[in-house]
């Protein structure tokens, strides 16, 4: 099988709201706008974002490398996300995780490399 290309879909039950959140929060790029499905890379990783969500909370599995998990999750939430763990210092070291929510109920979590 020859595969062209790896991409992870999410839902979105407002497709422009979505969009916003991706490249606002992440720099991501947009490479395709719809509002059936739309395309955005993140660090190299193209997440598709498909439209027609109900708003439902989803784990997407996916997880965003940082420098700093604190200054992300403020970004998140700056961006109109919200968080369902804040970060926390953990075994005297800075918060190394958050866990997060899009505008669109999709979880995914912010990480920094440990030490």
């Amino acid at each position: 099988m020859n595969v062209q290309r790896v991409k992870y879909v999410i839902w979105a039950n407002e497709m422009g709201r979505a969009l916003d959140f991706y490249e606002a929060v992440f720099d991501g790029e947009i490479v395709k706008r719809s509002e059936v499905i739309s395309e955005v890379v993140v660090a190299g990783a193209t997440i598709g974002i498909h439209g027609g969500g109900e708003g439902d909370v989803t784990w997407t599995g996916m997880t965003f490398q940082v420098a700093d998990v604190v200054q992300g999750a403020s970004e998140v939430q700056a961006a109109g996300g919200m968080l369902t763990r804040e970060p926390q210092e953990e075994d005297g070291e800075r918060p190394h995780l958050a866990m997060c929510r899009d505008t669109e109920g999709n979880e995914f979590m912010l990480t920094r490399k440990r030490s």
